[in-house]
């Protein structure tokens, strides 16, 4: 009679292969996940030099592992522990090389104003823009009252339109926010313009033409509403009002705008380098610049919420919006800082 020839089941060939598989290779895994746990603890003094040349090849090998082991639908527990390990090897050799505090400390720490300075053509430009932007509103509005509409718009602009009495604008710049809907017109006003530095920003790829022409029409509005105010003997007042939170929110539509167009004018100018080059050499430069956007934002919303609100007259809105301005400009222009720090980063990256 003869033996009954045996037959291995599919469970059992496949734990042979998983098994070949991991003896294969179970080497390399240990090895990496050795040195990524050194690295984890902070252990660097303890990793060979061999060892941190062989650490990216290691990586590499490891996530070429995972790739198979996940075609060849090997056991889950191999494939829970090389996600587990490649995911942490991922972090040690292509994560970020300085902590959050670190890198906060040298973007407000000279980073940011250094990024700020090194795009002041293109702040000039905006500026300049600007002032015309203000200066245009003010004159179609004094020509021709109904520019005022095309400009701010009847909803924005409430009880502040052309031919109102003084008493009712004085009552839109002191009165109680219940009363006058004054706390609604700061936030669409704050809606407004934190749209307007997004999109200054975003659509400079465009050369920065879109870029000018955003802030040409938001300082249009304010040109003529300052008109307005000021037909009512109001100048100075609307002033403070709008010092309060305007000196850190305009500068911040100021920054946006430049920001814009430095990448605009990089791509239309790209001097002796690569247009792709300079686009990305000027982009990493205006990100940083509106990072720190983002932040005044955050500043002026809180001006526009508090200060504005409990200080009720113009001295001391005046003050604190000079203040602000002061201290902008004191630290886009005259700190340095440890910008260094900020470069090293920016070059590890």
């Amino acid at each position: 009679m003869n033996a009954a020839v045996y037959t291995p089941s599919a469970i059992e060939t496949a734990a042979l292969r998983s098994d070949r598989f991991r003896l294969e290779r179970e080497a390399d895994w240990k090895r990496l996940e050795a040195i990524v746990t050194r690295m984890e603890k902070g252990r660097l003094r303890g990793i060979s030099d061999e060892d941190l040349l062989a650490l990216p090849g290691l990586y590499r090998t490891v996530a070429s592992s995972l790739s198979i082991a996940r075609e060849t639908s090997l056991d889950a527990a191999t494939l829970a522990y090389l996600e587990g390990l490649v995911q942490r090897a991922w972090f040690v050799v292509y994560g970020p090389r300085s902590s959050l505090w670190t890198w906060l400390r040298g973007f407000l720490g000279g980073g940011w104003s250094a990024a700020v300075r090194a795009i002041w053509l293109d702040v000039l430009i905006a500026f300049a823009v600007m002032v015309a932007g203000a200066t245009v509103g003010w004159l179609l509005v004094s020509h021709d009252p109904e520019w005022y509409y095309a400009m701010v718009g009847r909803e924005m602009a409430g009880p502040r339109v052309p031919g109102a009495s003084a008493q009712v604008l004085h009552e839109t710049l002191f009165g109680q926010p219940r009363q006058d809907g004054l706390s609604l017109f700061a936030a669409q006003l704050f809606s407004n313009n934190a749209q307007v530095s997004i999109l200054a920003f975003a659509l400079g790829f465009a050369l920065g033409v879109p870029s000018l022409l955003l802030l040409v029409h938001n300082l249009a509005g304010l040109g003529a509403m300052a008109w307005v105010y000021h037909q009512a003997g109001l100048t100075l007042d609307f002033a403070g009002w709008i010092a309060v939170h305007g000196t850190t929110e305009l500068f911040a539509i100021l920054l946006a705008g430049a920001a814009g167009l430095h990448i605009g004018r990089s791509m239309a100018f790209p001097g002796n380098r690569p247009v792709l080059q300079a686009t990305a050499e000027a982009g990493r430069r205006a990100a940083l610049v509106m990072t720190g956007v983002v932040l005044m934002l955050v500043v002026a919303a809180l001006l526009e919420g508090f200060a504005r609100q409990l200080v009720n007259e113009t001295l001391g809105r005046s003050a604190i919006g000079g203040f602000m301005l002061m201290l902008w400009s004191t630290y886009f222009f005259a700190f340095r800082g440890n910008a260094g720090l900020t470069r090293q980063q920016e070059e590890q990256r």
